[in-house]
């Protein structure tokens, strides 16, 4: 495929390049700080320096890129089939929970690493010892470093799953020459939809074609049946309701509700499964506090009949909550977050609740909305409220999950549409190579 043709780096991009090449020492101070927070894996560091921890096998490579769980897991159908397909994939991503998760769920030849920080030598290392054939970066990964060290190499790069919300839009247009440069250097934008693909053409993207939301297309997550068994028969007889990827602010107001709803539940179950799985210990202390009586299921702890708070602070197990109840609240959106993502407890056919902030995934819940397969809230009070009547109605929240799962079914096939858009690159690299 023949490359657009590109503008001139303007001064901020040789800034950027020059400046992060000129400040590398910082960047290593700025990882050994993360590790001593837990946010870098301590025997994997060296990968953030582009220094590899596998081999690289012969033959194609593709390297696909996903900066935490969420893009990782919406290209794992991608992944699987670019694998089928006789090409090695490189997958990349930034977060140590990903990079957990990932690891369990990656077809047979695919490799994880994690990114290298955009230093201008750590992508060159990464480069030369990996050599991908072709790059693809989920959703809204614009590193300029990486962008110039591909383009140095003649190495097509296309954005899968391409997003960019109209707040990113607004800060990119303040620097319109920088994301023109930056844009252009890409060999194919797939966007998720017809605003975004006017987002990334009005900043200077040359080939946008939309190939719909690749989350429609990924499988739910999963779950051991003997878990799943166990503990359905656990709380057998109870009601139950899971709050999802929680953030502080909202925990606070999960606790309240519990005490509110007990009232008139007193054998209730709350299951909160926070965003962040290291608040574990917080959240029993917050409950505690409260009068209630919480487990946590990180020390190994289960939903006994006396404990009426139980915290999942685990990573990769919400598929295991979701199918023990019909009934999910998705955080992130009583606060100012912007939501998390619907699409995973719709297809585990769940009802679901969420507040009014829900940006990042406006499009998504608009869908499952109309459908009726979800209920907005306004704040906690609602929220406590609407609980309160579907825990009564079990018709009614059958009828939601039902509604939710076929909404989120009807959206899917940007699998095979980003597959045919690919292809062409795909072919290319395998003539080049003969």
């Amino acid at each position: 495929m023949r490359a657009p043709s590109r503008p001139d780096m303007p001064l901020l991009l040789r800034l950027y390049h020059y400046g992060l090449a000129a400040l590398e020492p910082a960047a290593a101070a700025i990882l050994m700080a993360r590790r001593r927070k837990g946010k870098e894996d301590p025997e994997r560091m060296r990968e953030r320096r582009g220094i590899a921890g596998r081999e690289r096998p012969p033959g194609h490579l593709a390297w696909l890129h996903g900066a935490s769980i969420g893009e990782t897991m919406a290209i794992l159908p991608l992944i699987e089939r670019l694998s089928r397909r006789g090409v090695t994939v490189l997958v990349t991503s930034g977060t140590r929970t990903s990079a957990e998760i990932i690891a369990k769920r990656l077809p047979p030849g695919a490799i994880h690493q994690f990114v290298p920080i955009d230093v201008p030598r750590y992508m060159r290392r990464f480069l030369d010892y990996w050599q991908p054939d072709i790059a693809l970066f989920a959703e809204s990964e614009i590193w300029p470093n990486a962008i110039l060290a591909l383009e140095y190499r003649a190495i097509p790069l296309i954005l899968i799953n391409g997003r960019l919300s109209e707040r990113s839009f607004r800060r990119w247009s303040r620097l319109p020459k920088l994301a023109e440069a930056l844009l252009a250097r890409f060999s194919l934008c797939l966007a998720q939809n017809m605003g975004d693909a006017e987002r990334l053409q009005r900043l200077g993207a040359p080939h946008v074609v939309v190939a719909g939301n690749l989350k429609f297309d990924s499988p739910p997550p999963p779950a051991d049946p003997r878990t799943v068994s166990a503990l359905q028969g656990m709380i057998a007889g109870r009601p139950v309701w899971v709050a999802a990827s929680t953030h502080p602010g909202e925990e606070e107001m999960v606790v309240a509700i519990h005490r509110a709803l007990a009232r008139r539940y007193p054998k209730l179950l709350t299951i909160i499964a926070p965003r962040h799985p290291h608040r574990g210990e917080a959240l029993a202390e917050i409950a505690t506090d409260s009068a209630l009586n919480p487990a946590r299921r990180s020390l190994g702890e289960q939903p006994e009949r006396d404990v009426d708070f139980y915290i999942a602070d685990t990573i990769g197990e919400l598929g295991l909550f979701y199918r023990l109840t019909p009934l999910v609240f998705v955080g992130g959106s009583l606060i100012a977050h912007g939501g998390q993502n619907p699409i995973e407890p719709a297809k585990l056919g769940t009802a679901i609740l969420h507040g009014p902030h829900v940006h990042n995934f406006a499009e998504v819940y608009a869908t499952i909305d109309r459908a009726g397969g979800a209920l907005p809230v306004a704040d906690a009070k609602a929220l406590a409220a609407a609980l309160e009547d579907l825990i009564a109605d079990t018709a009614l929240t059958r009828e939601m999950a039902r509604a939710g799962y076929e909404a989120v079914q009807s959206l899917g096939g940007a699998l095979e549409r980003t597959l045919r858009a690919v292809e062409p690159y795909i072919l290319d690299v395998k003539m080049e190579r003969r």
